[in-house]
């Protein structure tokens, strides 16, 4: 008799069986769904991250392939960029390197 009084006390809506059922599905989804809702959000943001990874190293590779054209048809080109690149000299040159604050601690970084 009891048991008959607790379930008159639960409102009319909430003893449907039809909305407990869809709010039982519409739970299940979201959390506990092995492709859940915050499963699809991680996987959108590493989507989104890849992405961009992927527009930088195309930029980059688009960069190299200026660099590389550039390198392979002119020789005074690719001696400077030894010059530039790889402090590379002359016999007869004394090479001068001047560092820059900023070039300074990305040094020091790299050397930890």
């Amino acid at each position: 008799m009891t048991h008959f009084r607790l379930i008159e006390r639960i409102p009319p809506v909430l003893r449907n069986k039809y909305l407990l059922a869809s709010l039982l599905f519409v739970l299940w989804i979201l959390f506990f769904d092995s492709n859940n809702l915050i499963a699809r959000y991680r996987e959108l943001r590493n989507l989104n991250k890849l992405r961009a990874d992927m527009e930088y190293y195309r930029n980059r590779i688009e960069e190299d392939n200026r660099k590389l054209h550039e390198l392979r048809m002119d020789s005074r080109n690719l001696e400077k960029y030894a010059r530039e690149q790889y402090r590379m000299k002359k016999a007869d040159e004394d090479l001068y390197i001047i560092v820059t604050p900023s070039e300074d601690r990305k040094l020091s970084r790299k050397s930890y």
